[in-house]
C-alpha cells in the first residue's frame, strides 16, 4: 500500500511545492495535482518533478476535453522524462459545468473519448509506427488542407507504459477503466460497499483486461486527523467537501457524485443534501450528511479507529491510502500512517 495525497487548488503553487518536498521527506509516496478551473496542473507537475527526488507525481485529473489526445500523450511523456519515470497520467471527464461553462467545449461521449485517448497515448509512447486513428479522433484529420500526414513523436519517451489512471464514477466508465487503465481514482468509496456497488462493473472490465496491465490500482482514504483538537475541524472540512460535490457539482438529475453517494446506501440523504445545497442552504446541506458516512469516508479519530479503517480499505482492494492531513505536524501523521499501513 502506498501513501498519497492531492494538492489543493491553492493560489500559491510555490508554497504548495514547498509543502510537497516536506511531505516527501516524511514518507509520502505519491502526490497528485488537480485541475478544474484553476491553475493548470501541468505547470505545477513540471515544477514538482524538479523539486522532488523519489516522489511519484500524477495528474488528478487532466480533463479529457481540454487537450487533444496527442497533446495529452506528449505532455505525459514530457512530465515522465522530467521526473525520470515518476509520472502517472490521471484522466477524467470532469462535468458539463466546467467543460461547457469554462472551456466552451461540448460535453459528449465521455466514455468513448476516454477509451480512444488511452489508446492514442499508448500508440504515441510506443512509437511502433506513425500515429493514425479512426473514430472520434480521426488522425490524420480528413479534409482540411489535405496536407496532414501520419507522424511519430520526435522524442523517445522514457517509458512506453506510463501508468494511466481514470477518475470513473458511472458503471460503464468504471467497466472501461477496469479493462484498460492501470489505476482507478474514485471520488469517494466506502470500503465495505465496494464489492456491492462497484463489483459488477469491475468484474466485467477485468474479464477483458490484458494480463500485462497487472492488477488495477485504486485510491481510497479521506481527510485524516489523529489529534483530538483537529477532530471536529476535520469533520467540518469533510462535510463541506462532500456537500459541495454531492449537492452542488451539477444540476438535479445530472450530478454523478450524488448518484454514487445514493448507490452506497444514502439515497434519501443524497436528495436532501442536493436540495438544500441548490437552494443556497449550504450549512444545512453539510449538517444533513449522515454521521456514519463521515466516519466511514475519513480517517478521523483514535489510533484504533483509524487503523480499523485502513485495514478495511486494504481488505477491499485499496492500493493507495489517499489522505488529506489536518495537523500541525504532517511528518508525525505520515510516519504513523506508514507504520499502520505495513
Amino acid at each position: 500500500m502506498k501513501l498519497s495525497t492531492v494538492l489543493p487548488y491553492g493560489d500559491d503553487p510555490i508554497r504548495n511545492a514547498d509543502a510537497v518536498t516536506d511531505m516527501e521527506r516524511a514518507g509520502l509516496d505519491v502526490v497528485w495535482a488537480a485541475e478544474a478551473y484553476s491553475f493548470d496542473a501541468v505547470s505545477l507537475l513540471g515544477y514538482l518533478a524538479a523539486r522532488t527526488e523519489r516522489l511519484e507525481i500524477g495528474s488528478a485529473i487532466l480533463p479529457i476535453y481540454s487537450r487533444t489526445p496527442t497533446l495529452t500523450a506528449m505532455t505525459a511523456a514530457g512530465l515522465d522524462a522530467l521526473s525520470d519515470g515518476r509520472f502517472s497520467l490521471g484522466l477524467g471527464a470532469s462535468g458539463p459545468q466546467v467543460i461547457e461553462g469554462f472551456h466552451g467545449v461540448a460535453y459528449d461521449k465521455p466514455i468513448g473519448r476516454t477509451r480512444e485517448i488511452i489508446e492514442i497515448c499508448r500508440k504515441v509512447w510506443k512509437r511502433e509506427e506513425k500515429l493514425t486513428n479512426d473514430g472520434l479522433y480521426p488522425i490524420p484529420l480528413p479534409g482540411g488542407t489535405g496536407l496532414g500526414k501520419p507522424l511519430k513523436i520526435i522524442n523517445h519517451p522514457k517509458r512506453d507504459d506510463i501508468p494511466i489512471w481514470v477518475a470513473a464514477l458511472g458503471e460503464k466508465n468504471l467497466q472501461m477503466t477496469a479493462e484498460l487503465a492501470n489505476g482507478w481514482l474514485p471520488h469517494v468509496v466506502l470500503p465495505e460497499k465496494i464489492q456491492e456497488v462497484f463489483g459488477p462493473a469491475l468484474e466485467a472490465g477485468y474479464a477483458k483486461r490484458a494480463p500485462e496491465l497487472g492488477p488495477l490500482q485504486i485510491t481510497g482514504g479521506g481527510i485524516v486527523a489523529l489529534e483530538e483538537e483537529f477532530f471536529e475541524p476535520a469533520r467540518q472540512a469533510a462535510r463541506g467537501l462532500y456537500a459541495l460535490y454531492i449537492g452542488g457539482m451539477g444540476a438535479r438529475g445530472k450530478n454523478f457524485y450524488n448518484t454514487v453517494f445514493a448507490k452506497q446506501g444514502y439515497a434519501d440523504a443524497a436528495k436532501t443534501v442536493q436540495d438544500l445545497y441548490l437552494d443556497g442552504k449550504k450549512e444545512e446541506a453539510m449538517a444533513a450528511l449522515p454521521d456514519d458516512f463521515i466516519d466511514k469516508v475519513t480517517l478521523i479519530g483514535s489510533e484504533g479507529h483509524v487503523r480499523e479503517r485502513i485495514a478495511a480499505l486494504q481488505e477491499n482492494g485499496i492500493t493507495h491510502l489517499h489522505v488529506n492531513p489536518m495537523t500541525d505536524d504532517v511528518n508525525h501523521t505520515f510516519e504513523k500512517l506508514k507504520t499502520w499501513m505495513s
